[in-house]
């Protein structure tokens, strides 16, 4: 059985304590939500996993969120569908029951992502489309230096991309993603050229890694980056980032086809 806290979340993050600001500044931006209605291949009834406040939705023709917490699904716009209170590892749905799925940013913060996985492929006929970090790129981002205690986190809860693969079965491919310098979705990476982005509290906390860490961790955080930002060190080793177009980084899409 799944242990959800007061929330209604699942897995390893509560949403009510720590998710009030993720809708203002996890935007979906449109040059990722571009890459998720491809791998979606025109699905007209799609099934998404873990669906928070309900960004990429747009690149589906007719959505049914699942959603464990609380807080999350009261962020959703009014625009669109109400969220099913459930989990990934026991949907309430019948076997091949939607054309496609997706679950973006959301399979890291599940009890048992194999088995989240599996339950996507048994309820959907046509491609299961998984947008996640690949753990072992993750600590190659700049922030390693500043914050290691975060992207050690994310390296830790992201599963591996052959153990997605795995429990997906069928046939699969991974494409990685571009990060756009003005990416609107305020996850870690998407602000490879904008380092100042993550001395705002809030801009973090949209980020679920950084909610693992103390608070003598953020504050050597804040402390080293303000500095070097103020003396131009970020800039003299990572200065090309703030004019470089795209990134790429641990960001993939996964795609998974019966």
């Amino acid at each position: 059985m799944n242990a959800r806290t007061r929330d209604g979340s699942a897995g390893d993050i509560d949403y009510g304590a720590t998710g009030s600001g993720y809708a203002a500044y996890r935007r979906p931006d449109v040059r990722i939500a571009q890459l998720i209605a491809e791998a979606l291949d025109g699905a007209r009834t799609v099934l998404n996993v873990g669906a928070g406040a309900g960004s990429y939705e747009s690149a589906a023709r007719e959505v049914t969120a699942v959603e464990p917490s609380e807080s999350m699904r009261a962020q959703r716009p009014a625009r669109l569908s109400r969220a099913v209170d459930a989990v990934a590892e026991d949907l309430p749905f019948v076997d091949g029951e939607f054309d496609g799925a997706m679950t973006l940013f959301s399979v890291h913060q599940w009890s048992d992502a194999a088995a989240g996985l599996r339950e996507m492929r048994r309820v959907t006929r046509g491609p299961v489309v998984v947008l996640t970090c690949d753990p072992r790129l993750v600590r190659d981002f700049w922030l390693y230096d500043y914050a290691p205690e975060v992207l050690d986190t994310e390296a830790r809860r992201y599963p591996p991309i052959e153990e997605m693969a795995a429990a997906l079965g069928g046939n699969g491919t991974i494409r990685p993603v571009p990060i756009p310098l003005d990416c609107t979705d305020g996850f870690n990476e998407a602000y490879y050229g904008r380092p100042e982005m993550l001395l705002d509290p809030a801009a973090r906390q949209a980020c679920s890694a950084w909610s693992f860490i103390d608070d003598g961790a953020r504050e050597r955080f804040d402390e080293r980056l303000r500095r070097d930002l103020e003396s131009g060190a970020w800039d003299e080793r990572f200065g090309h980032l703030r004019t470089q177009p795209t990134y790429d980084g641990s960001l993939v899409v996964m795609r998974a086809t019966p």
